[in-house]
């Protein structure tokens, strides 16, 4: 089978990862599989695509993420494809219209429980024409999938290709990483890996840091992003240049996450995150927002801080720094729950859809 990803780039994200972990393995099942990048600029994912998967063909449209022109380009390339597969609202749409001219069967993953066309009424009006023309839309998490019903509710039609794959992660790779050496060892390593973007509450973990002695805690936050100067000046503006480090945009994550004593996703809305699962993998405790797609996930296994509340989460780091019990009780539970997202799961399941797809069975 031939299946062409079509994704807007390959920066740090949920969507991003999904891709990367996934071609691999569909390689090794014999699929021929391409990927075709919006703004593909050179990043860390993209250079491990390309060096893990020499046999993957990469499709690099150009430098922005929305260049209507696109459309045009993709129409020979998905033309040599059996299966298209898009992530990310742009590469939905775009994909959708080329496909007029293509007649492909149509995937989409949806990897948030909501986005800002949702509440745009013409906007919305593409966006439930643009879903009525894929033949599969797989959700991320239970709330992601039962958020779009409600917005489709009136296409009844459409409701009928909505399904739920979690996602995945290799489970067992970051659980048995080795942990780098920490510059100040003495120090409770609090890490966050996520985009910056503005879907995501840095702010919030910035101002629990603040709240919590210098001397026994530190920040790591991991990612890249549109806020990246954004956060880096409120990083300094609240003169938290030392306890908070932006590292950037890492390709040895696992080896960060077996490096923390917790992690943390502090985010205002998720369909539900990788960095989620793969916290609990590294066998540490997880602390994250309590909102649609987080909490579907980690709540009486991680621990839920209300949404935007910097008081909240200090008082939850403190507790999981000085009470070596719960701290310990926590991290099991997010250790169990991990081993029920292993990322076999989750390719067997997109390759199932595929599969159906092709047999004329869906």
């Amino acid at each position: 089978m031939k299946i062409l990803h079509v994704i807007t780039s390959l920066y740090t994200g949920g969507a991003e990862k999904l891709v990367v972990d996934l071609v691999p393995r569909l390689l090794a099942m014999g699929h021929e599989v391409g990927v075709a990048v919006f703004n593909a600029e050179t990043t860390p994912l993209m250079k491990r695509l390309e060096c893990e998967c020499p046999e993957c063909r990469i499709y690099k449209l150009g430098k922005s993420f929305y260049n209507p022109l696109y459309i045009y380009l993709l129409i020979p390339i998905m033309c040599r494809y059996d299966v298209i597969h898009t992530h990310n609202s742009s590469p939905q749409l775009y994909a959708a219209i080329a496909n007029v001219f293509c007649r492909k069967k149509l995937i989409t993953t949806e990897h948030n429980t909501s986005n800002r066309k949702r509440g745009n009424r013409l906007l919305a009006v593409i966006d439930r024409w643009m879903y009525g023309r894929y033949h599969q839309i797989i959700c991320i998490s239970c709330q992601a999938e039962q958020n779009l019903r409600d917005y489709l509710s009136s296409r009844q039609q459409v409701l009928k290709r909505i399904c739920t794959i979690y996602n995945g992660v290799d489970v067992e790779a970051i659980h048995k990483a080795s942990p780098l050496e920490k510059s100040a060892p003495q120090k409770f390593l609090v890490v966050m890996v996520a985009a910056y973007r503005p879907q995501k509450d840095h702010v919030t973990l910035i101002r629990a840091m603040k709240r919590l002695p210098t001397e026994k805690f530190e920040a790591w936050l991991v990612g890249d992003g549109e806020c990246q100067h954004d956060i880096e000046q409120f990083i300094r503006q609240q003169g938290m240049d030392t306890q908070v480090k932006m590292l950037g945009m890492r390709t040895d994550v696992p080896r960060i996450l077996k490096t923390a004593d917790v992690i943390v996703m502090s985010t205002h809305y998720e369909g539900m995150s990788l960095s989620n699962i793969e916290g609990m993998a590294a066998g540490k405790p997880f602390v994250a927002s309590n909102v649609e797609g987080i909490r579907e996930v980690t709540e009486g296994f991680g621990v839920l801080f209300s949404h935007g509340n910097d008081a909240s989460l200090a008082e939850i780091l403190q507790r999981l720094h000085d009470d070596n019990k719960f701290y310990l009780q926590v991290a099991a539970r997010c250790y169990e729950r991990a081993k029920q997202f292993d990322i076999m799961k989750m390719v067997d399941g997109y390759n199932n859809v595929y599969l159906k797809l092709l047999s004329n069975e869906a």
